[in-house]
């Protein structure tokens, strides 16, 4: 054991200060020191409002900072993760080892030409649907009150009343794991249900450019309006949550599949299903990753066992085991 003036901790700990010290003097390289944060409580970055520390995050303004660091970052065999407004994400109570790369305001820069829209990774989707009213243009009404950052419903495809992103993206600019700019059509980006090509090819949404249509304002504001409308009277917006946990198995809707198990409301911790949408489970205060993960693991036991489906996590789940 070593000693020190105020505790005793034992020397796996010391190695871990040590390590992320190390870390943190090799970011300040590439990231600015006003822009990172060092043990920085993830539960103040998701929606979910849960989650440990992470040993590092840094705020890139720029696509050189994002391709310098995620190549500082393989080069010294540190993990990393990608994230935007933490809409979709459920981080384990241990937190993230190695850095997060957050993509928010400082990388939120948005263009209007025409009917084409181009905007950085971490701008709001809800911000950019209310940009596109002020131009006259029509096409993201159906992202009123998603809460995710652009490039993160790119990676998901997020969609909600009719609409999907895979309807309105033109074409995405991506950075590599090894640093390499490429430029993703349409075709290329190989969007499905939740899902789009970044699942498995590791690039990191940069810019997106968004192709509308042009509209009437009232219109399309009346439109959104609803939409608006009928997510609060379905949604429990009033609590803290990551969204629909589950992707929708084939031919069933998860919501009335937990109400038939009798789950509706079923509660662990500080985690509980919803009672206004049971597709969704809600932090009703100290909820903690491990109540959410015990839900979500007897949700998916019940419905296997009575409806022999086994049901996918739509949110991302990460973090140290």
């Amino acid at each position: 054991m070593y000693h020190t003036s105020s505790n005793i901790v034992d020397q796996a700990q010391l190695l871990s200060i040590w390590r992320n010290y190390l870390v943190y003097e090799g970011i300040k390289e590439i990231i600015p020191l006003s822009y990172l944060r060092y043990n920085e409580p993830m539960k103040a970055h998701t929606t979910f409002q849960i989650g440990g520390p992470v040993d590092v995050m840094a705020l890139p303004t720029d696509s050189e900072q994002v391709g310098r660091l995620v190549a500082w970052c393989r080069a010294q065999g540190i993990p990393y993760l990608i994230m935007g407004q933490g809409s979709n994400l459920l981080v384990r109570d241990k937190g993230i080892r190695g850095v997060v790369i957050k993509l928010e305001q400082n990388f939120a820069a948005v263009k209007v030409e025409g009917e084409v829209i181009t905007a950085q990774a971490g701008v709001r989707l809800a911000e950019l649907a209310e940009q596109a009213v002020g131009f006259r243009l029509s096409g993201l009404e159906f992202a009123q009150g998603i809460p995710g950052s652009l490039g993160g419903t790119i990676y998901m495809n997020a969609g909600a009343y009719g609409g999907e992103m895979k309807d309105v993206v033109d074409e995405v600019e991506a950075i590599s794991e090894k640093g390499l700019l490429h430029t993703f059509s349409r075709e290329e980006l190989d969007f499905g249900y939740r899902q789009s090509v970044f699942h498995t090819n590791g690039h990191i949404v940069l810019v997106a450019r968004i192709r509308l249509k042009r509209g009437e304002p009232g219109a399309i504001k009346a439109r959104m309006e609803e939409f608006a409308r009928r997510r609060e009277e379905k949604q429990p917006l009033e609590y803290p949550s990551a969204g629909s946990v589950f992707r929708r198995p084939a031919g069933h809707y998860v919501g009335p599949m937990v109400e038939e198990m009798g789950l509706k409301g079923y509660r662990i911790g500080g985690a509980e299903v919803s009672r206004k949408h049971a597709g969704f489970i809600i932090n009703t205060g100290g909820a903690t990753a491990a109540d959410v993960l015990a839900l979500i693991s007897l949700i998916q036991a019940r419905a296997q066992e009575r409806y022999g489906i086994v049901l996918q996590p739509e949110i991302r789940i990460v973090g140290e085991k």
